[in-house]
């Protein structure tokens, strides 16, 4: 089973198309034949030491996967083999095949292909997890997205809209910020230019701020909530460190929280399975009619993993970067 496996930490270069063992199924997984996988800023964290995999979880890259089942193993119920599927992964994307616990399989709607379906898991889930179940987006909220432009940006303005929720994004071109708005986004702010604290507060604030800065931006995110607002930070690409003025919160009655998708537990309080099935009941049915759609700046064949890679951090990369295995 070939995969991408890292030769040690560092820029691109240290990617490497390997052989390995064959995978199989253990009690309540499946084994699925990757068709496509897609490129997500863990992976550029993990290929360059600063983010390790959970424990138990596979050190190959990559937290998403669609594809075909192949085998299924003792206690699954609910697939077969040959289901057209895409699955949540804590790794091992970047494979020719994956074993994943069936709790974190989503079916592919009939209205997508395999290769847009791989740019889903993921963002969905972060999203759905954060914004919806957390944060209990609703009708007539406002939502500030950070890095718009990005494969959760693009997703979460999709939500938001279907939801009724009015959507402010932050995002660092004229370009990226013309597509946000053809996704409904309506404030738009270019942060290299303005402020989006007096831009969301023209409005009376944001409800929920979905933050992937963390340090850089905790003070002005606190500034821009509105009343009984919340700070989701889901990303540190600003820090890890930042002071935070406890006034504030008490003054509108704020809250601050923190949450990651890939150390979760797969069942339990939190867990990915509670999540995979929310993301199917309700946001799955909104993929299938086109109400939200994957948002896919390229298809690269695995053999181009490094460019991928670097088209993740493109000025002009908007959405995700799928990468075909088969």
């Amino acid at each position: 089973m070939y995969a991408i496996r890292l030769n040690g930490f560092g820029g691109p270069e240290v990617m490497e198309w390997t052989d390995g063992p064959d995978l199989h199924p253990g009690h309540g997984q499946v084994l699925i034949d990757v068709v496509a996988t897609a490129v997500n800023r863990a992976d550029i964290l993990q290929r360059q030491g600063f983010y390790p995999p959970p424990p138990g979880a596979s050190d190959v890259l990559g937290l998403e996967c669609s594809g075909v089942i192949s085998e299924v193993g003792d206690g699954v119920t609910g697939w077969k083999v040959g289901d057209r599927v895409c699955a949540l992964l804590a790794g091992g994307g970047y494979a020719e095949e994956v074993v994943v616990p069936a709790t974190q399989v989503l079916p592919v709607p009939e209205s997508l292909d395999l290769y847009a379906a791989a740019s889903l898991p993921e963002v969905a889930c972060t999203v759905w997890s954060n914004v919806v179940m957390g944060a209990g987006l609703h009708s007539g909220q406002l939502l500030l997205v950070h890095g718009g432009g990005s494969g959760i940006g693009t997703h979460a303005i999709q939500v938001a809209v279907a939801r009724g929720a009015t959507v402010a994004v932050t995002a660092g071109s004229q370009y990226k910020l013309d597509r946000c708005k053809d996704l409904g986004a309506s404030i738009l702010v270019n942060y290299h230019d303005d402020d989006f604290v007096a831009a969301v507060q023209e409005h009376g604030g944001a409800d929920i701020i979905l933050d992937n800065m963390g340090a850089k931006y905790l003070s002005r995110n606190v500034d821009a909530l509105a009343a009984d607002g919340q700070l989701v930070v889901i990303g540190m690409q600003g820090g890890m460190k930042g002071e935070l003025e406890l006034g504030k919160l008490l003054m509108k009655r704020a809250s601050v929280t923190a949450a990651s998708l890939r150390g979760r537990p797969e069942t339990g309080r939190s867990g990915k399975a509670e999540i995979v099935s929310e993301v199917v009941e309700h946001l799955w049915p909104l993929i299938a009619d086109g109400t939200v759609s994957p948002v896919v700046h390229a298809e690269l064949p695995i053999a181009d993993v490094a460019a991928a890679h670097d088209l993740l951090d493109s000025p002009d990369s908007v959405g995700k970067v799928v990468l075909r295995i088969r």
